[in-house]
């Protein structure tokens, strides 16, 4: 027998042995790292859900207008209490009502945009979040043009790294809320209330709706607690 060649014969098995188990060790690791999701990447910006304006300042926010019926009704409780607002604007309303749209604006209220057509963000693809928001840039400009818009609002507070993406791109700023009292869904005027008063805070940014279904609630809520923070000693800003 060959000596020389039994020992190379071993070596090379115990180098084939050696070289499975550690296939083996290392299947599945890699099995359990195919098996971990893709990190999503992080946010470009993040949404600004507070003012920082000083003590006991805060903001109030109204989605989805400009509205015939409501918009203007909200606008008269706001000039009553001497009171500046945010509005969070759709293209299609703007497009429909141009002449609330300066309305607001001239009444000194500021103008953040909502998107074109109030779509869930998040299901769209990059070019269709891009489409939304300047389609509502541009509808805004057509009747304000000179205005530049600081702010924009995804609808349902659906963000996502494309939509902050796209608000860079256009040198936009996301705007969140700390204050929802659920107003769209009309849960009585006492209730909406009750909800602003519960958790407006020094900073807060209040949620409300001025279109997108009967309103009735959130004016007659305003009415209530506008004034019932005002004499708590709180002073409206817009965020900034």
């Amino acid at each position: 027998m060959d000596t020389t060649s039994a020992t190379s014969r071993r070596t090379l098995l115990m180098g084939a042995a050696a070289t499975l188990g550690l296939l083996a060790t290392a299947t599945p690791s890699a099995r359990a790292a195919d098996r971990q999701p893709t990190p999503r990447p992080a946010f470009v910006q993040e949404p600004v859900c507070e003012v920082k304006a000083g003590p006991q300042r805060i903001a109030v926010t109204f989605d989805d207008g400009p509205d015939p019926e409501y918009t203007p009704q909200v606008l008269r409780m706001l000039r009553r209490f001497r009171v500046r607002a945010t509005f969070c604007v759709v293209g299609t309303a703007v497009e429909r009502h141009p002449r609330l749209l300066r309305t607001i604006h001239d009444e000194g209220h500021a103008i953040a945009g909502h998107s074109w057509s109030h779509p869930d963000l998040q299901q769209l693809s990059p070019t269709g979040v891009a489409e939304e928001v300047e389609r509502n840039l541009t509808a805004i400009h057509r009747v304000l043009p000179d205005l530049r818009v600081g702010w924009f609002r995804a609808p349902y507070g659906r963000w996502s790294p494309e939509v902050m993406g796209a608000l860079s791109a256009n040198g936009l700023r996301p705007l969140g809320w700390s204050v929802d009292p659920v107003d769209w869904s009309q849960p009585g005027t006492d209730v909406i209330v009750e909800r602003v008063l519960a958790a407006t805070t020094t900073g807060s940014i209040i949620l409300n709706h001025d279109a997108g279904g009967d309103r009735s609630q959130t004016v007659a809520a305003l009415e209530q607690w506008l004034p019932q923070l005002l004499a708590a000693g709180y002073r409206f800003v817009q965020p900034t």
